[in-house]
């Protein structure tokens, strides 16, 4: 049995949760979402929570417990409070501005770079150097976080480039000069 499986999903006031079949459908204010149960467990919601119980105690069954509780939570999560990732650019010139379904980003590179915002995913540049990326799909807003910053990861010497906002760069040293005087014979 898995601890984190035997605990309960709370369901928010405002969620709805419903189940059809091997279909957990959960809608809320920012959006529905739906995720198949796998066969091997079972599903009850009652007193506004959701319980996942393993049918027998397969191994498969047993590893896939939690993971199906921890994906659930998520997706309450999800539609009630949503989810929000950080970056921030670091560099000179580099910018970024939010132009109707793209985002556009100056990142010292010959050419500015377009990255059109995915379907439920809302992006807010604030002061063109700290963009924020949100919605109700954690896979979702993780990965295109990741994308986002791919473009120009932040290099250890200077620091420059795009980060997650809590991400902390540890800058090497550079080369040093000599003291020593290069004197000839």
């Amino acid at each position: 049995m898995s601890r984190i499986g035997k605990m309960p999903v709370e369901i928010p006031d405002k969620v709805n949760a419903t189940l059809g079949g091997n279909e957990l459908t959960i809608k809320g204010p920012l959006g529905t979402h739906s995720l198949k149960i796998d066969p091997c467990l079972d599903v009850q919601i009652s007193d506004g929570k959701i319980f996942l119980k393993a049918k027998d105690s397969v191994k498969t069954s047993r590893s896939r417990h939690g993971l199906m509780r921890v994906l659930v939570q998520n997706i309450v999560s999800g539609v009630s409070v949503g989810f929000k990732k950080e970056l921030d650019i670091v560099g000179v010139g580099y910018r970024a501005e939010v132009k109707g379904k793209d985002l556009n980003l100056t990142l010292g590179y010959s050419h500015p770079i377009t990255f059109p915002i995915p379907e439920g995913i809302k992006i807010h540049v604030e002061k063109a150097t700290r963009v924020t990326i949100s919605g109700s799909d954690k896979q979702l807003v993780g990965e295109t976080a990741a994308q986002i910053r791919q473009y120009r990861t932040p290099e250890p010497y200077k620091g420059k480039g795009i980060k997650y906002s809590d991400e902390i760069i540890i800058k090497k040293a550079g080369k040093t000069v000599s003291a020593t005087s290069s004197g000839g014979k």
